[in-house]
């Protein structure tokens, strides 16, 4: 097949599915092509079957803000037509939906008519909050409803959906994946370990894009209480908003010294390993991308018991989950954990498997690869 792949290029994780997905699609002999407005992050180098087209938004005096859902439409019905492409597969309904059903448009308006279907990939915060918000309620609904195929990343965003927006079309769940032979602990990675961390001390980790709903000052908070009974340091993978205020929490109670911010990182599984335990204390999580990550490099998540993530996390077998707010219980789960070296060795390996089980990039992919099929079948 030929799919033209449409996301938000940043440090997030509806881009990094994307581009995940057109990877491991491309590795299966399919064609892919990404539109948008610049190389997605985790796209580090050229690779076979992987094709990227930039979005130029010009700028006009006309314009206080360029639009880019329209430059992004006509790239769209460009790159579908030069190349034949199959179908478009965009992630985040707004714009990318919208733009995808003019691209649809146009092309069957032209001389030579081109069918367009596109499916949509609802991620969470393109229903929670943009969604939510009554001025763009209409145009969600409407952009999901032309879509030829709707996926979730959840069975809770799923519900979310249906229940905030009364929209029409079955939506499929399809889970995010994790690459498992890519996210695991190697010998290699581990010899690493001792530039962040002592041999008598525990690492834990943070990833995320430092948004207000990730709680960052969550995390330090968290940590500090640790810290004060288990020898321990922090990683922080990412950047944002919140990062400022982070740091400033760690130098106010006197643990800077012992928090590493390493900002945003390529070879993410290579930090992820090193760690013993994954904080994730966020306000909302539709699926809970990070968590299923660590977990994969047998690093035991704990959790806000919030959205998708009891999706992805077992409590007590694979990880730990809390209320939002409650740091004292997650602290308290990471002490006890990270002082049974026995018990966190079971459980890292128990979050290990239960990401292979039923994460697996092996797994997942064949299930977009047949969707794809059976809305191409019904748009023939």
């Amino acid at each position: 097949m030929k799919i033209g792949i449409t996301c938000y290029p940043t440090y997030g994780g509806s881009g990094v599915v994307a581009t995940e997905l057109g990877i491991e699609l491309a590795q299966r002999g399919h064609e892919v092509h990404f539109i948008t407005y610049s190389q997605p992050f985790r796209l580090r180098e050229a690779q076979p079957n992987i094709n990227f087209h930039e979005v130029e938004v010009s700028s006009y005096p006309l314009f206080e803000y360029p639009p880019y859902d329209l430059a992004l439409a006509t790239r769209m019905a460009e790159v579908a037509q030069i190349y034949s492409l199959d179908l478009l597969h965009v992630h985040y309904a707004i714009p990318h939906s919208v733009s995808a059903m003019l691209a649809k448009q146009m092309l069957a308006k032209a001389r030579n008519p081109h069918k367009l279907p596109f499916v949509t990939t609802l991620h969470g915060t393109d229903i929670t909050l943009v969604g939510a918000d009554r001025s763009y309620l209409p145009i969600t609904r409407f952009s999901i409803e032309e879509s030829d195929g709707v996926t979730a990343i959840s069975k809770y965003l799923r519900d979310r959906t249906y229940k905030e927006f009364n929209v029409r079309n079955e939506i499929d769940v399809i889970y995010n994946f994790v690459n498992c032979d890519v996210y695991h602990r190697t010998p290699e990675i581990m010899a690493k370990r001792s530039e962040f961390a002592s041999d008598d001390e525990r690492l834990l980790v943070h990833l995320s894009n430092f948004r207000p709903v990730k709680r960052v000052c969550d995390v330090i908070e968290i940590f500090d209480r640790v810290q004060k009974q288990v020898p321990s340091r922090l990683m922080l993978i990412g950047d944002g908003p919140d990062r400022s205020q982070a740091e400033w929490l760690a130098v106010e109670k006197g643990i800077h010294e012992r928090v590493i911010f390493l900002g945003k990182q390529d070879l993410v599984h290579e930090k992820l390993a090193l760690a013993d335990v994954m904080l994730l204390p966020s306000e909302l999580e539709s699926f809970g991308l990070a968590a299923l990550e660590a977990m994969a490099c047998e690093v035991v998540p704990i959790a806000t018991r919030v959205g998708g993530i009891p999706e992805v996390i077992e409590h007590g077998i694979s990880g730990y989950m809390a209320d939002v707010r409650d740091v004292a219980t997650m602290a308290r789960c990471a002490v006890e954990l990270l002082s049974d070296s026995d018990r966190l060795k079971q459980m890292g390996l128990q979050a290990r498997n239960a990401a292979r089980a039923r994460f697996c990039a092996s797994k997942i992919i064949p299930t977009y690869e047949d969707f794809y099929r059976k809305v191409l079948e019904r748009a023939s």
